[in-house]
C-alpha cells in the first residue's frame, strides 16, 4: 500500500484542527473516512503518529518528527501546481525569441513591447543574431521563435510561417542627386556603389532584377548598421525593407522606392511544432499571427 497524498493532508489536518472532527469538516470528509485515512498512514509507516485519548488528540514524537517533512512535501506540491496554473493563465513563463539585425532594429522591439502590455506576467528574452544562428538556436532548444526572411532552408522539425512582405527601398545620401526623386529604378543605381548588408543578396534581391541592372560595384559588410554609417560618410546607396525608414533616417539619410521592377522581402516566423511550446511560447506565437494585416503595430514608421 503506497502513501497517498490524502494521507498526508489528512494527518496535518488533524494536527492544525485539534481533533478528528473538525478536520473531517475541513476536509469535507465523514469522521471515518478520515479515521481510515490516518490508520492506512500509520499502518503504512508502521509507526503511530498521533496519541488519542476521549478527550483530545495530540501528535507522538514520531508524529512531530514527521510533521516538517510532510509540510514540505505538500508546500513542494502546491508550488508546483501553481506553477503549472501560472503557466496555463500566462501569468509566468519565458519565451526566447531570436532575429537577425534589420528586424531586430525594426519590428522585434515594438513587437515585443506590444506582447508585454498584454501579458505582462511573461518574459520575452530577445538576441539578435545573424539568421544562421536563429535557426540553429531553433534546433538546439536554445530559443523558442525566430524571425527572418524567407528562402530559408530547414528541415521538418521546424515549421515556417510568412507574415508580411515588404517593398525593398533605397537608402541615398542627401547629397546624391537621386534623393530628391519620389522614386528610382534600379538602372538609376547601376553606376553607383552598393554597400549590402544582405547575406542573401543575389537570392533575395538579384535574382529578381535584369542581369543588366545589377551594381557593378558591392561592398560587403556584415550589419545594417555598418552599412547605414559607412553610407553616411561616403557616396553610394544602400537596400533596405521599407520598415526600416525610422533607422535610415536615424542615420541623416534619404528613404525612397526602387521600381522597376519593385523587389519585396517577406518577414518569416520559425518555430518548432506546436506540440512542443509551452503555453507562454505559443501565447507569443498567436499574438504575432492574430497581428493579420494589422502590422503597423509592430513596424514603426
Amino acid at each position: 500500500m503506497e502513501v497517498t497524498l490524502r494521507q498526508l493532508r489528512a494527518f496535518i489536518a488533524v494536527l492544525e484542527c485539534g481533533s478528528f472532527s473538525d478536520a473531517a469538516d475541513s476536509m469535507h470528509l465523514s469522521q471515518a473516512a478520515l479515521s481510515g485515512l490516518i490508520k492506512e498512514l500509520e499502518s503504512r509507516l508502521g509507526v503511530r503518529l498521533l496519541d488519542r485519548s476521549t478527550r483530545k488528540v495530540s501528535v507522538s514524537v514520531v508524529g512531530a518528527a514527521f510533521e516538517p517533512l510532510v509540510r514540505r512535501v505538500l508546500a513542494n506540491l502546491d508550488g508546483a501546481l501553481e506553477s503549472v496554473e501560472n503557466l496555463r493563465e500566462l501569468r509566468r513563463g519565458v519565451v526566447r525569441v531570436a532575429a537577425p539585425e534589420t528586424l531586430s532594429c525594426t519590428m522585434l522591439p515594438q513587437l515585443i513591447a506590444s506582447y508585454s502590455s498584454r501579458f505582462p506576467g511573461v518574459d520575452v528574452r530577445f538576441e539578435d543574431v545573424p539568421i544562421e544562428e536563429v535557426i540553429s538556436g531553433l534546433y538546439s532548444g536554445k530559443s523558442d521563435i525566430g524571425f527572418g526572411p524567407s528562402g530559408v532552408e530547414v528541415d521538418d522539425s521546424i515549421e515556417v510561417q510568412g507574415l508580411f512582405t515588404d517593398p525593398l527601398w533605397v537608402a541615398l545620401r542627401p547629397d546624391d542627386i537621386l534623393s530628391s526623386q519620389e522614386s528610382v529604378s534600379w538602372r538609376d543605381l547601376h553606376d553607383k556603389t552598393l554597400i549590402s548588408y544582405m547575406p542573401n543578396l543575389r537570392a533575395n534581391v538579384l535574382s529578381h532584377i535584369p542581369a543588366k541592372v545589377h551594381p557593378h560595384d558591392i561592398m560587403p559588410v556584415h550589419r545594417v548598421n555598418t552599412a547605414l554609417a559607412m553610407l553616411h560618410v561616403r557616396p553610394g546607396y544602400v537596400i533596405c525593407p521599407s520598415m526600416a525608414r525610422n533607422l535610415v533616417q536615424g542615420f541623416g539619410l534619404v528613404f525612397v522606392p526602387v521600381t522597376q521592377p519593385t523587389v519585396t522581402w517577406q518577414v518569416t516566423m520559425f518555430f518548432r511544432h506546436r506540440e512542443l511550446l509551452s503555453p507562454a511560447v505559443e501565447s507569443f506565437l498567436d499574438f504575432t499571427l492574430g497581428l493579420g494585416g494589422d502590422w503597423h503595430t509592430a513596424r514603426p514608421g
